[in-house]
């Protein structure tokens, strides 16, 4: 319909992930440093790992594979022939990001975060 062109979805795209990445890595950091009072690499690491694994996980499994892929919610008549509306290489690249990122993210965030609140 050309309501919107290809390079404006894109750049809403990456707008929308940097944003919520952002959101995730600021509450992160605030319950784990400021809230749980978290000190030292591991504690906030192990503490960030698993917040990360439990949004990870859920997304995969609830939203993913049962809410979009097992659900009528998110069917939209005459796309039926669409599905699935989340693509294989997708979801392999979310489930990829899911086990091997978000260990990285958050060793990351600990070992960056350690120099100011390192002392135990």
């Amino acid at each position: 319909m050309g309501l919107i062109t290809r390079n404006r979805l894109e750049r809403n795209r990456k707008v929308f992930k940097f944003i919520t990445l952002l959101i995730m890595v600021t509450f992160a950091i605030w319950a784990v440093y400021g809230i749980n009072g978290a000190r030292g690499f591991w504690s906030p690491f192990w503490q960030i790992y698993a917040l990360a694994m439990a949004e990870g996980l859920f997304d995969r499994f609830f939203i993913d594979w049962y809410w979009v892929g097992h659900t009528k919610a998110w069917t939209i008549p005459g796309t039926e022939d669409l599905k699935p509306y989340i693509p294989k290489k997708t979801l392999i690249a979310k489930w990829g990001i899911t086990i091997v990122g978000n260990p990285v993210i958050a060793a990351a965030i600990a070992g960056i975060l350690f120099p100011f609140f390192g002392r135990v």
